[in-house]
């Protein structure tokens, strides 16, 4: 049946249960489907259990002797996956398992271990390119796990997510684990089409522990929307009413929203532990510490939760980090902050002291929300609007169950609870309205395949790639002029890189197969491969560039600071970069190539020089866990020149020594990982 299930009590016999615990309705369903070789597509709210179903389909994959691909939208939780599937599955005997007897394996481009297990982690990224470069690797895979499969309509992911479900070859089934999405079916129906499969639908809309939510306006707590508007909004409609008829403002009294009256209510009603989403770094590290001065903890509690922290930092290597110092004042208090400007290993070190309990709140940004498993009993929105590339808007709706999502524990709470800080000024009553009741946003394509995808197509297909634009979601999803344009963009592409001499009218040229082989930068790297560039570099210079390349500035980041190797390599990339940009724009290509950006020069020398990584810190304008980022998406981009077949022999070697020198310390994700 291809159509949508419905999850209902049913006296049949069931499948027997391989975890210590009844399956829910549309658990025992899915497993009946999952048991009769279907591929599966499952919608259902956050905190439902749909983990429930990936473990399932691992454990009887491993029972039949079947290999398995589990991929994960973003790194952290790709992490976060392989030590819960290395905990649960540690290789029983008589088990298929890898080349070291190992069961889980991981591939995120930062790590490789155990690539030959039976079960491996991987990230979506990597999964497409293991389906473009070599799809026979995967001949003895049996399924893949699609987790979080609406990060489908991401801007920056969501192209890769749609490569790797349009490019799994037809041997392999499907499970694909959703958020709650409007057009479930439409999803379903796109992947029956293109892989001329049955595809089942089960949707749930049934939380186990349901939502209470509350608002905090005007420095009060209210407990329901027609309190909020009787007492938050109050005079608010009239003020609109009169700015528009006079066009002034006239003041309206607005008490402000304090944490003291918020976090009394948590303790007091015993709501915690607590996730408090705000957006922006600096902000959620100025509530961290407003709330430090609140009592959260007796005695025993900040003895233990402060013996954990200390343990986990002596593990990771952070017993003199700055920031580490810092945190253990808050977690005296209970108290911790989380966001992407933190080193990887001090993220990993909140994580754990919030699951153990003890921490009582963490206050964090909305990545938090995105893939970390770290459910609590109550969550905290700071605000319902956030920056945007335009100004600041309303959160959508489906950022908004998210993070929602992430409070009442199952089997630990009876309720979730949900407090809203509403400021009047900025979220008009209509729209908290919206943000509570309204349908999650429909997934929608953000197919825009990237050249180096078009140059490994090209490869086995030649022009009958475009061929593959009828099966693409974004086909599916738009009619006429915009359907059109789309596949015009494709050809454009094609243009533009038969032009710039990356493919004949049948096949590859040097350029081309070097161009396949380098993901995100290729166009720049290529000329100034074929320029013979970038094999003239030493390791240092090398390693310098790939930084710039991979650096993305954040909005209002002020200029580089003045450097020689920066001048030199910005020399070096002019003309390549004007000869790119004149063909995009006369094949109206865009977003053009982006140039690269020096702010970690000095950092990236330094580090090459043998540095520690506190003094490179102060060596640039970028926060500490972004320098881990970039210097790990350099690594990845040595990696890729190390190993290109088409690359020469001496940037191979420099590629090889720079990748060397640069992943080390803090920055070898995979050392950080084999920590536990």
């Amino acid at each position: 049946m291809d159509g949508i299930i419905q999850c209902v009590p049913t006296d049949e016999a069931m499948t027997p249960s391989i975890h210590p615990f009844p399956y829910d309705p549309f658990q025992q369903r899915a497993i009946d489907l999952l048991e009769g070789g279907a591929s599966l597509f499952v919608a259902a709210p956050t905190g439902s259990g749909k983990t429930v179903l990936a473990d399932y389909v691992i454990e009887r994959a491993f029972e039949r002797r079947q290999r398995v691909i589990y991929t994960a939208p973003i790194k952290a939780l790709s992490n976060q996956k392989f030590r819960d599937f290395t905990a649960r599955h540690p290789g029983p005997p008589g088990a298929r398992a890898g080349a070291g007897g190992e069961q889980v394996g991981i591939m995120t481009g930062d790590v490789t271990i155990n690539p030959t297990a039976p079960l491996v982690i991987m990230t979506t990224e990597i999964y497409r390119n293991a389906l473009l470069e070599d799809v026979e690797r995967l001949a003895g895979y049996a399924w893949v796990i699609f987790d979080e499969i609406h990060y489908l309509d991401d801007p920056e992911r969501g192209t890769v997510w749609e490569e790797a479900i349009l490019f799994t070859p037809p041997h392999i089934n499907l499970l694909a684990l959703s958020a709650t999405i409007p057009n479930v079916q439409e999803l379903a129906q796109w992947i029956r089409t293109v892989h001329q499969r049955p595809v089942e639908v089960i949707e749930e809309t049934h939380r186990p522990v349901p939502l209470g939510v509350l608002f905090q306006c005007q420095n009060r707590i209210l407990t329901n929307p027609q309190e909020l508007k009787r007492a938050g909004y109050q005079g608010v409609e009239d003020w609109n009413r009169l700015r528009s008829r006079h066009g002034h403002r006239r003041q309206f009294s607005l008490h402000p929203n304090r944490l003291e009256p918020l976090i009394r209510e948590l303790r007091d009603r015993n709501r915690l532990p607590c996730l408090l989403f705000t957006f922006g770094r600096r902000r959620t590290e100025e509530l961290a510490w407003e709330l430090s001065g609140f009592p959260l903890l007796d005695a025993p509690e900040s003895g233990a939760l402060r013996a954990l922290f200390d343990e986990l930092c002596a593990r990771f290597g952070l017993t003199h980090d700055r920031t580490a110092e810092a945190l253990g004042r808050l977690i005296d208090r209970g108290v911790g902050f989380h966001h992407a400007g933190m080193l990887p290993t001090l993220k990993e070190v909140l994580e754990r002291c919030f699951a153990s309990r003890l921490m009582k709140v963490i206050v964090t940004t909305e990545t938090f929300a995105l893939g970390v498993n770290m459910p609590a009993r109550s969550v905290v929105l700071d605000a319902l609007d956030k920056r945007g590339p335009n100004g600041f808007r309303l959160l959508r709706r489906r950022e908004f169950l998210q993070m929602a999502g992430r409070a009442g524990r199952r089997g630990m709470d009876a309720e979730g609870f949900v407090y809203l800080r509403v400021n009047p000024r900025h979220v008009a009553y209509p729209e908290v309205l919206h943000l509570l009741h309204a349908a999650p946003e429909p997934v929608e394509s953000r197919f825009n395949t990237a050249y180096a995808t078009l140059l490994n197509l090209y490869r086995r297909h030649g022009r009958a790639l475009l061929d593959v634009f009828p099966k693409t979601l974004y086909y599916a999803q738009t009619s006429g002029a915009r359907r059109q344009q789309g596949l015009d963009l494709m050809q454009r592409k094609l243009d533009l890189l038969e032009t710039m001499g990356y493919l004949t009218r049948t096949a590859l040229t040097p350029k081309g197969e070097f161009g396949a082989w380098v993901y995100g930068y290729e166009l720049l790297l290529t000329e100034l491969h074929a320029r013979r560039r970038l094999a003239d570099l030493d390791p240092v210079a090398l390693a310098v560039l790939m930084a710039a390349v991979v650096y993305e500035p954040r909005p209002r980041t002020e200029p580089p600071r003045p450097h020689h190797l920066s001048k030199r390599l910005g020399q070096l990339c002019r003309e390549p970069l004007a000869h790119i940009h004149k063909e995009e724009l006369r094949f109206r290509i865009a977003p053009k190539t982006k140039a690269p950006s020096f702010h970690l020069t000095q950092a990236m020398e330094a580090w090459m020089g043998g540095a520690a990584f506190d003094r490179i810190t102060r060596l640039c304008d970028v926060d500490e866990g972004e320098i881990v980022r970039y210097f790990r998406m350099a690594v990845q981009l040595l990696r890729q020149l190390a190993e290109a077949p088409a690359a020469d022999a001496p940037l191979r070697a420099a590629a090889e020594q720079a990748m060397r020198r640069v992943n080390r310390d803090v920055i070898d994700a995979e050392a950080q990982l084999r920590l536990g």
